[in-house]
């Protein structure tokens, strides 16, 4: 978990240092305060509020477009490795006889164009956001809150490269972690397919919306649709949701509730 969130930080830390520079402890509790925000809201839009309370009053309104970028990363490495999971599990499914991975070739086809699309369109329009930047502050009904996007000009191609690598190694670490709460719940089957299933989990939960709060179910019954096909082990699958849920979701959103709770109790003082 801290080295999750630990990388979220420091990808955090480097987009923001152009707005403030600030330390990796304050830029942790920011994070953890975030996801205190994020519990109760559709696909984290939250968690945006809760880093801003750590900021200078006159940086919080420009952090917000600073900290999409850095979700846009991660949005892309979801689906670019939800891409190769679908593409390898069919092969590997057809391998080893286990039929098509319940979706038909049309199906199957259709949902690799849009994800092929969507990834490419997202990796140009990442790639391209300091001109983008530029081009919406000349369009005169945004040029009052142009200030607010300003500073994304100023990231790089080098630091938006390591952004995405920062997502990257995190997306990693989600995946070792599931892999080694299936393992402790006893969840047995091929390795590299329990890999790629975990992969295709997390791109659904990236494309559905969902409240954090209430996302346990949700991830829970995708688990079971998708590892069943792997494993008999309904409850170890459950298990492993569960855990996954309160390790990344619970369990710093209270850390971060604390964190809020201090940065209050300071102001007043």
């Amino acid at each position: 978990m801290f080295v999750n969130w630990g990388l979220e930080t420091r990808k955090w830390q480097l987009l923001i240092r152009r707005l403030e520079d600030v330390s990796f402890f304050k830029a942790f509790k920011a994070v953890f305060s975030g996801q205190a925000f994020a519990l109760n809201t559709i696909n984290n839009l939250g968690d945006f509020v809760g880093r801003a309370l750590f900021l200078g009053e006159g940086n919080r309104l420009k952090a917000i477009a600073l900290t999409m970028v850095g979700s846009m990363s991660q949005v892309i490495i979801t689906f670019a490795m939800g891409l190769f999971a679908l593409f390898f599990s069919r092969v590997l499914f057809a391998q080893k006889g286990l039929g098509d991975g319940g979706l038909n070739v049309y199906l199957y086809i259709g949902l690799m164009f849009v994800l092929v699309t969507c990834t490419t369109l997202l990796l140009m329009v990442y790639f391209s956001l300091s001109w983008l930047t530029k081009a919406v502050e000349k369009i005169p009904i945004f040029k009052k809150i142009a200030f607010l996007i300003q500073k994304v000009e100023d990231v790089t191609i080098k630091d938006l490269t390591k952004v995405l690598l920062f997502s990257f190694l995190r997306y990693v670490v989600f995946v070792v972690q599931y892999l080694l709460l299936l393992k402790i719940f006893q969840v047995e089957a091929n390795f590299l397919l329990l890999a790629l299933m975990v992969c295709i989990i997390f791109l659904i939960l990236a494309i559905v919306p969902t409240i954090a709060l209430t996302e346990l179910g949700l991830r829970g019954q995708i688990s079971i649709q998708l590892l069943g096909l792997l494993s008999t082990n309904s409850a170890g699958i459950v298990f492993t949701a569960a855990a996954i849920w309160f390790i990344n979701r619970v369990f710093p959103a209270l850390a971060g509730s604390l964190f809020i709770l201090g940065v209050k109790l300071f102001k007043r003082q």
